[in-house]
């Protein structure tokens, strides 16, 4: 055994005497860092109405914090290990608070975009080195279950965000959605400062700098194409030309990846179908997520008339059966025993049929909504667990910390794309049908413009038709993807079959050669 593997072992075999301690305090602030990916989708009634912001501006609200996210979290899992994964998560922590505070004072949309970019920052250090610790602090016995109870904080952080927002806003005003994460960053800062142990790789891979400027450029450019075409056209000069620089950006990154000694993401992972598959189940669970989020809060409140505080309740049920089933254990139970295509495809098809059952029974009333979730959940609790170990299985286990980090950007960039590309179906959609709001910049200036009871009921109409559509939209990509991804995940398996099984026999007849060849020289001299 080398000297490094030695001492990693040796690492690994030591648990932190307060290591559960730890664990509360690293979930506490990654549930809140993953909250906020969700939480500001109960607060679009009240965002249009105080800040006047357009359906555009809110896009980006949400959008700003998950794409700034997903360009950084690998580079700053990169510096963690090099400088120090205390160290980081420490400034993670402090960026997350003033960004969070800078938010909750925000007076206009520009401001509230800015501060929750600056979130984003801070979030990104939060959630590479929070896994990196409880690695660290926990030895192999208990890793298993302590990194079980971290991805339950994950999947309820994200699914909750509705139903925390909904309880603020029900007390206080948009502000304080922000405003509550403070205490838990000063709470964590005193807690890491004492509790946490260092820890880093003084020969680590140096930070791609420029990889993640290119990443969060191009990504962010696409995106801003997608929210623009449907205000100012497709075909306009603004989208074409943004969309056109976030693709050439985009192929920069490839190249610049392909050509530098330490990658931010080594573009050769890419070249196995067991890796694409698992990848494209991640993005379109995290697209579906998203943007079935960014359009149910709204049509729970526009469409059915509920408040914040009815709204977020009335998510909770997807959140709730995620968490039940991940606490189970059922999703990777079913591995070993369905296979990672079926269960994956089972799991993307549950998550389909949830969304379809939204936008088909959920129009008129809430029961046919609670199934959708319900099922939704499901479809979570089950592709999740299988699409992690097909990743993690795809690449060399002394490059797990870089096959998580492509995971969880890719999450949070299919997070951003969600809400991108079905809130452009719902404003497509809902200006076909009521050409006169297509001057309204969001649902409450179209029926604020509306002369009669008549037109408000019209306006009301074409935003659930909308809303309908850009959810069956939702559901046939995740479908479509997780079928792909099933298929990718198969072929990759036969493959690997086929490559074992030819190794297996060209390792027999290597044998019976050297057999044969052995008893030909103990013939030789005894003739």
């Amino acid at each position: 055994m080398t000297a490094p593997a030695a001492q990693r072992n040796e690492l690994a075999s030591q648990a932190h005497p307060q290591r559960w301690l730890i664990l509360g305090v690293i979930c506490l602030a990654q549930l809140t860092v993953l909250l906020d990916n969700t939480v500001l989708n109960v607060a679009i009634p009240s965002l249009t109405t105080e800040l006047n912001a357009s359906t555009a501006d809110v896009q980006w609200m949400i959008n700003a914090y998950s794409l700034v996210q997903s360009g950084l979290l690998l580079t700053a899992g990169s510096s963690a290990d090099r400088y120090g994964r205390k160290k980081m998560l420490l400034v993670g922590l402090a960026l997350f608070g003033v960004g969070s505070l800078v938010a909750g004072l925000a007076q206009s949309s520009g401001q509230l975009i800015a501060a929750r970019a600056g979130m984003g920052v801070g979030g990104a250090l939060l959630l590479t080195t929070t896994l990196a610790v409880v690695v660290q602090i926990f030895d192999d016995a208990e890793r298993v279950k302590a990194i079980g109870i971290w991805s339950t904080v994950s999947s309820l952080g994200f699914a909750a965000g509705p139903l925390v927002g909904g309880i603020v806003l029900d007390h206080f005003w948009w502000g304080a959605i922000f405003l509550i994460n403070i205490p838990v960053a000063v709470i964590g800062l005193v807690a890491v400062v004492r509790l946490v142990p260092e820890s880093k790789n003084a020969r680590g891979e140096r930070p791609d700098l420029l990889g993640a400027l290119l990443s969060t450029i191009g990504m962010t450019a696409v995106v801003f194409a997608i929210i623009s075409g449907p205000e100012h056209g497709w075909g306009s000069g603004r989208v074409l030309l943004t969309a056109f620089v976030g693709a050439a950006v985009l192929a920069g990154f490839v190249l610049w990846e392909l050509h530098i000694p330490h990658p931010m993401l080594d573009m050769h992972f890419f070249r196995n179908q067991k890796f694409i598959g698992a990848v494209a189940g991640a993005v379109l669970v995290a697209f579906g997520m998203g943007g079935s989020l960014f359009l149910l809060t709204q049509h729970l409140q526009f469409v059915l008339g509920y408040g914040p505080l009815e709204a977020g309740l009335r998510t909770a049920p997807m959140a709730l059966t995620v968490v039940a089933l991940n606490l189970t254990g059922l999703g990777a139970r079913l591995v070993p025993k369905m296979g990672t295509p079926a269960t994956i495809a089972a799991g993307m098809s549950c998550l389909a049929a949830g969304l379809a059952a939204i936008a088909v029974l959920g129009r008129h009333g809430y029961g046919g909504m609670l199934l959708g979730l319900v099922v939704m959940g499901a479809g979570i609790a089950l592709a999740m667990p299988a699409m992690a170990n097909a990743i993690m299985s795809a690449i060399p286990p002394e490059k797990a910390g870089v096959g998580a980090g492509v995971n969880g950007t890719l999450a949070e960039f299919g997070n951003g794309l969600g809400v991108a590309v079905l809130g452009a179906v719902l404003n497509i959609r809902f200006a076909a049908l009521v050409p006169a709001a297509v001057g309204a910049a969001s649902l409450p200036a179209a029926l604020a413009a509306a002369g009669t009871p008549g037109e408000r009921e019209t306006i009301r109409d074409a935003f659930a038709s909308g809303l309908e559509t850009s959810q069956l939209v939702g559901a046939v990509a995740v479908l479509a993807g997780g079928l792909l991804a099933a298929m990718l995940l198969r072929r990759a398996e036969r493959v690997e079959a086929a490559g074992a099984a030819g190794a297996a026999e060209a390792s027999g007849a290597g044998g019976a050669a050297e057999v044969a060849a052995g008893r030909a020289d103990s013939s030789g001299p005894a003739a």
